[in-house]
C-alpha cells in the first residue's frame, strides 16, 4: 500500500471513530454532510476574499483549515458501512490524483460547492483542484486532518458537550495550541495522533 493510500485509510478510520463518538448510530441518522460542505465553502470564500469593492488578502492558513474541515465532511459522506476503507481510500486517491481546476481558486471552490448542493456529493477532484491552487499537498492535508480530528476528540473528552471545556488557555485558542503541537512532531510517526493528543494534554489547564 502506498504512503498516500495508507494516510487516506487512517483518515477514514479516524473519521468513523469521531462520528461514532459524537453519535453511536451516526449511519442511520442521515446527517446532511453535503450541506456542511457548501456552508464551509461559503465561509472559506470570506477567508480567501471575493469582494471586488475593497482590498482583500487571502488568509491562506485559514483557507487550509477550512479545506481540512471540508475533508472531514467529505469522508463522512463516503463512508457507507459496507465498502472497506481500503476500497474507499483507493477511490479517493484516484480522484485526488486527477484534480479539476477552474480559472481560479474561487471558481474551483464553486465547483466543489455546486456538487454538494446539486448532487449532495463530495467532489474529491474539485477538492484536489482547490488544494493545488492554494499550494497544499496530501501531507499538508494529513497533518491538518489528524491534528483537527485529534483536537475534536480532545474537546469531547474534556467537556465540550456539557460546556465545561476551556477553549482559550495561556492566552491562546486551542487551535493555536494545536498548530504549535503539530509543528513540533514528526507526521510520519506511527503514533502521530496519540502524540498530538498528549501534547494538548500537557498544555491544557489541570
Amino acid at each position: 500500500m502506498s504512503a498516500n493510500l495508507q494516510k487516506l485509510v487512517v483518515m477514514l478510520e479516524m473519521q468513523n471513530a469521531m462520528n461514532t463518538k459524537v453519535h453511536e448510530q451516526w449511519f442511520s441518522q442521515g446527517f446532511e454532510w453535503y450541506r456542511a460542505i457548501w456552508v464551509e465553502c461559503a465561509e472559506m470564500l470570506d477567508h480567501y476574499g471575493w469582494k471586488w469593492w475593497k482590498k482583500q488578502t487571502p488568509d491562506t492558513e485559514q483557507v487550509i483549515l477550512e479545506l481540512v474541515d471540508i475533508f472531514h465532511f467529505g469522508l463522512s459522506l463516503r463512508i457507507d458501512g459496507e465498502t472497506s476503507y481500503e476500497q474507499l481510500a483507493a477511490q479517493l486517491e484516484s480522484e485526488l490524483n486527477a484534480p479539476v481546476q477552474a480559472d481560479d481558486f474561487k471558481q474551483t471552490l464553486e465547483v466543489l460547492a455546486a456538487s454538494a448542493v446539486a448532487e449532495k456529493s463530495f467532489n474529491a477532484a474539485a477538492f484536489a483542484g482547490c488544494m493545488a491552487q492554494i499550494g497544499m499537498d496530501i501531507d499538508d492535508l494529513y497533518r491538518g486532518y489528524v491534528g483537527k480530528n485529534t483536537l475534536n476528540f480532545f474537546r469531547q473528552d474534556h467537556g465540550y458537550k456539557d460546556g465545561s471545556y476551556i477553549k482559550v488557555w495561556n492566552g491562546q485558542e486551542d487551535n493555536e495550541h494545536l498548530v504549535e503541537v503539530v509543528k513540533s512532531l514528526d507526521t510520519e510517526h506511527a503514533d502521530f495522533a496519540k502524540l498530538v493528543y498528549q501534547g494538548l494534554e500537557q498544555r491544557y489547564p489541570k
